[in-house]
């Protein structure tokens, strides 16, 4: 068989904010149902998104994910920043929903409003580079945790332990364990990036 599609159907608590959410991502909606069951399905280019409503649902509690594969993840990046900054004054970067920053080879994640993590990534994924050292090493396992779990204070427990035994790192590893950490102090404190 050939041309098969795939469409994630998402929970969230309620189809008038994902549309919005969606809306300033450069989201069309396709479909919306109120009753008997609120559903609505949303579509950017040949992204399609379809999302069911459940009250009382608690998006902090969500499993609900996604991979989305694109050929250009910093384009997709930019055009979703675009869209936060117009609607929200700010890309956000901590609390629900949010977006992470996308890194090299491994794309980036938006968490929306019902929690779901929606991972983009890139389609001909390059093999990830060995670690140079340790540091870079405990900078990829922090990656992992706040990107891939949203764990940022695990995270940063784990880089800031590497930081002060690995002294000795490689310059450009301690640049990028540096650059990352303030990404995390960031998102723990709440602040928005512009």
């Amino acid at each position: 068989m050939a041309n098969e599609v795939t469409v994630p159907l998402l929970p969230c608590p309620d189809i008038d904010e994902i549309t919005d959410f969606y809306r300033a991502l450069g989201f069309t909606p396709t479909y919306r149902q109120s009753r008997p069951n609120p559903y609505v399905a949303l579509q950017r280019d040949d992204i399609n998104l379809h999302f069911f409503g459940m009250p009382r649902f608690d998006p902090a509690q969500s499993y609900g994910s996604c991979l989305v594969i694109v050929d250009d993840t910093q384009e997709l990046y930019e055009a979703f920043a675009q869209g936060m900054r117009a609607e929200f004054g700010k890309v956000l970067v901590a609390g629900i929903p949010r977006m992470t920053r996308p890194r090299p080879g491994r794309g980036f994640s938006v968490v929306d409003p019902g929690g779901n993590w929606i991972r983009i990534v890139k389609a001909e994924e390059k093999e990830e580079e060995e670690p140079t050292s340790k540091l870079a090493q405990a900078l990829q396992n922090a990656e992992a945790l706040a990107n891939g779990k949203g764990d940022d204070k695990q995270a940063l427990k784990i880089l800031d332990g590497a930081l002060k035994r690995e002294a000795d790192a490689p310059t450009a590893d301690r640049a990028k364990a540096l650059e990352f950490r303030a990404e995390l102090v960031e998102r723990l404190s709440g602040a928005e990036l512009d």
